[in-house]
């Protein structure tokens, strides 16, 4: 069994000028953290389904840029709830002594209308932490990850592409 680590600080925030919607994750798992980018794991759904929902094609693992390039240009942005904390290798459910990153403040600064939460764990922190600040609930939708079997990436992309599509742009957000 992994012992607790503590990690941080996680990943800075990918957004350009302004962002319709803010996706949030919890903390970046020990793959992302290596590769320096988000979704990092090549088995996590995100980049697949996100290409999927813009209708970009699906960038390379390694190619950040085409990562980076997908969210600026149909106004989104990414972040964690979580700064830093106590975790288990990339167990969500064992993160302790959570430091939530300054959300609140991202959104007011991005013009953000809308928050999407990859996963409980995300929702939970945007709920307790960034929540009362905002006053712009999240929508909780199911994780990417590969530990959640229970979605198909049919359904993921589905779930997700109903949720985002009000806020997509198909030339950023200016």
């Amino acid at each position: 069994m992994a012992e607790y680590t503590h990690v941080g600080p996680g990943l800075p925030p990918l957004h350009g000028a302004r962002a319709n919607a803010l996706i949030l994750g919890s903390f970046p798992s020990p793959k992302s953290r290596e590769q320096g980018f988000f979704y990092g794991h090549k088995q996590n759904r995100f980049w697949p389904m996100i290409a999927a929902v813009t209708g970009e094609p699906v960038p390379d693992w390694a190619d950040i840029e085409a990562k980076k390039a997908i969210i600026l240009k149909h106004g989104l942005a990414v972040w964690d709830t979580i700064g830093a904390c106590d975790i288990k290798g990339a167990s969500d459910a064992s993160i302790r002594n959570a430091v939530p990153n300054d959300v609140a403040a991202l959104i007011q600064k991005l013009g953000v209308r809308a928050v999407f939460c990859n996963g409980a764990a995300s929702g939970r922190i945007y709920a307790k932490y960034a929540e009362p600040l905002t006053h712009l609930p999240a929508a909780v939708l199911p994780s990417t990850s590969p530990a959640n079997a229970a979605w198909s990436p049919a359904r993921l992309q589905a779930a997700w592409g109903a949720a985002l599509a009000p806020f997509l742009r198909a030339d950023g957000c200016k």
